[in-house]
């Protein structure tokens, strides 16, 4: 039986039906549309309420943080009250550091003041100046002199002090010698450790790069001229002041070990005076020196003596053209033995400083020759302090 077809009501009566379902989604998805917006703007409202408070602190943090006072590492400067923040790579720390109390190792210290700027031209206004370093077993007594000595050139200079460890040097604030100090270790006469102080000194002068010449002093050196004179003297000389010569006895080359073979032979094997000056180009090099330089940890013992052996054999072998093989620093060996003349109050007189100071022979300074050989002098004992004192401005002219 077959099916009877719709009516014309029906089918209009169905489309109408379908029109009103059509509306219904559109007017549904409109509901939901307009609540996800409105939901939306809400949340908008909420989380902005949330993060502008912390804003408002992170704010107030970082303000706060850069303007309080700034406490570094110990290996650098406590900066109380800055402009601005300033670090441990700011210009002004990098150049001069500050504070002379550090905690590196030697190896740190040494790859620290190996390092040299390629560019020559400087982005400061460079004095150049003169490190005055002292390696002392304690006390300095002749610090009344060095101070009248330094008086008025503060630009010029710098002063290291290298004592026993937990030694600590009691001077005023206004002392040249205040707060100079060096991290320092136990040192014995006649082995490696005493070079290593020697490195040492020289690895915390280079840290300033205003520091040109390097003079190795001890607590019983005097200077024989007056500050003007011998910072003239240093800064304008082509060469540094090692002594370096071949002694063919028992004491030079009977040190020689073979064992340094084949980074040292025999006929470069050189011996001197263990007071040296250098420039800063070498003393860049000496504490660089790892190869050469542990020949000598290993094989320089006693009775060879590295202090008396190492600069001068290193400079022969590499850097002759800069050094000029004497010292500045004069000695009295003429009485035989390990140790040179000690010197007592009552051998100062006018005559014996003039004695050091022109001497009646003449050394090469440059292409020149000069009556000027010596600028500093030892051993003096802690009772020529006085006498000194009472000669320095009408002999040493200071």
């Amino acid at each position: 039986m077959k099916a009877m077809p719709r009516s014309r009501g029906d089918k209009e009566e169905s489309e109408k039906h379908i029109g009103l379902l059509k509306l219904v989604q559109i007017l549904s998805f409109l509901v939901v549309f307009v609540a996800g917006v409105v939901i939306g703007l809400a949340t908008s409202s909420h989380v902005n309420q949330h993060f502008n408070p912390q804003a408002e602190v992170y704010s107030f943090i970082n303000h706060y943080s850069t303007n309080a006072p700034v406490v570094e590492e110990k290996n650098c400067t406590i900066l109380k009250e800055c402009e601005k923040a300033e670090d441990c790579l700011s210009m002004k720390v990098f150049l001069k550091p500050n504070n002379l109390t550090h905690s590196m190792s030697d190896d740190e210290l040494f790859w620290r003041a190996s390092m040299v700027p390629t560019k020559e031209e400087y982005p400061y206004k460079r004095v150049p100046k003169v490190a005055f370093m002292f390696l002392t077993r304690g006390p300095l007594p002749m610090l009344p002199l060095w101070e009248r000595f330094f008086r008025g050139h503060e630009k010029l200079f710098s002063v290291y002090v290298h004592a026993p460890p937990g030694y600590k040097l009691n001077v005023t604030n206004t002392s040249a010698f205040y707060q100079r100090q060096i991290p320092s270790q136990h040192v014995s006469w006649g082995t490696v450790a005493l070079f290593d102080a020697e490195r040492r000194l020289l690895a915390n002068a280079l840290l300033d790069f205003s520091n040109e010449r390097f003079v190795l002093l001890s607590e019983s050196c005097i200077p024989v001229y007056n500050f003007p004179t011998i910072y003239k003297y240093l800064i304008g000389s082509d060469q540094s002041f090692v002594e370096s010569y071949d002694d063919p006895s028992r004491y030079g080359r009977g040190r020689y070990s073979r064992k340094m073979l084949p980074d040292i032979k025999l006929h470069q094997w050189r011996k001197g005076s263990q007071w040296f000056e250098l420039q800063r180009a070498l003393a860049v090099y000496i504490v660089s020196d790892t190869r050469y330089y542990s020949r000598f940890r290993k094989y320089c013992l006693p009775a060879c003596y590295p202090d008396e052996h190492y600069l001068p054999t290193y400079l022969n072998m590499f850097h002759g053209s800069l050094n000029s093989n004497r010292t500045v620093t004069w000695v009295d060996w003429s009485m035989g033995g390990p140790h040179p003349a000690l010197y007592e109050k009552a051998n100062i007189t006018e005559g014996f400083i003039q004695s050091i100071r022109n001497n009646g022979t003449l050394c090469r300074y440059n292409s020149e020759m000069t009556s000027i050989c010596y600028l500093f002098a030892r051993k003096f004992a802690p009772s020529t302090l006085e006498p000194l004192l009472n000669l320095a401005s009408s002999v040493m002219e200071f």
